[in-house]
């Protein structure tokens, strides 16, 4: 029944970049909407959505949220749940070659636009910056999400920071290769989330290392 409903949560997100409601969710499943409800917080709770007061919230990476990203696609346009997310869209989605993703950057306003797609990671000297650790970001994944940000350089994150405990910076390459597999065969019935070590052996995988991703 979960895996019915998620599927319907991620197939509506995709095709009309906004959340589904309970009662959009019971059409499509053919469940009781009292099932849907127990559904999205066993959902919730296993941490394939995020859902507050029945409302779905984050289904990555999609959001029904704006935290800082626009994706536009050919004909539908998605907030973006972060950077991460942004860019994993296109990789997701078969019918979306590419997608407009913009923002501006935290720290001076700066606007920023760039064509990503699944063939290489598009061109810029702006940088990404984490601020939560891949082993905090459940603990508040909204506030971790909404602090996955691209910034114009290193000093720009430097002054958004104001002197507080730095995160994790990467090149748009990196963050990429992050966004390109991560979210593989989740549009489809029987996905898995990946455990801590297999999550820690991706992220080995696309460059990034240390305790931060929980790696070596």
């Amino acid at each position: 029944m979960s895996d019915l409903v998620r599927v319907a949560v991620y197939t509506h997100f995709a095709r009309t970049g906004h959340a589904p409601a309970a009662a959009e969710l019971s059409a499509d499943t053919g469940l009781e909407p009292a099932d849907v409800r127990l559904a999205l917080a066993a959902l919730h709770e296993s941490r394939d959505l995020v859902v507050e007061r029945d409302e779905i919230v984050m289904a990555h990476p999609f959001s029904s949220i704006p935290l800082g990203f626009s994706v536009m696609g050919a004909k539908t346009l998605w907030w973006g749940g972060c950077a991460w997310d942004s860019f994993a869209i296109p990789h997701l989605l078969d019918a979306e070659p590419d997608v407009l993703v913009a923002t501006r950057c935290p720290a001076c306003d700066t606007p920023h636009a760039w064509v990503v797609g699944r063939q290489a990671p598009p061109a810029g000297d702006q940088v990404a910056h984490f601020l939560t650790p891949a082993a905090r970001v459940w603990d508040d994944v909204v506030h971790a999400c909404a602090n996955q940000r691209l910034f114009c350089s290193n000093r720009c994150v430097d002054t958004w920071l104001d002197g507080r405990q730095p995160g994790y910076v990467m090149d748009l390459a990196t963050l990429w290769r992050l966004a390109r597999g991560w979210y593989a065969g989740r549009m489809e019935p029987g996905y898995v989330r990946r455990e801590p070590a297999t999550a820690a052996a991706y992220f080995h995988e696309v460059g990034l290392r240390g305790p931060f991703w929980g790696s070596r």
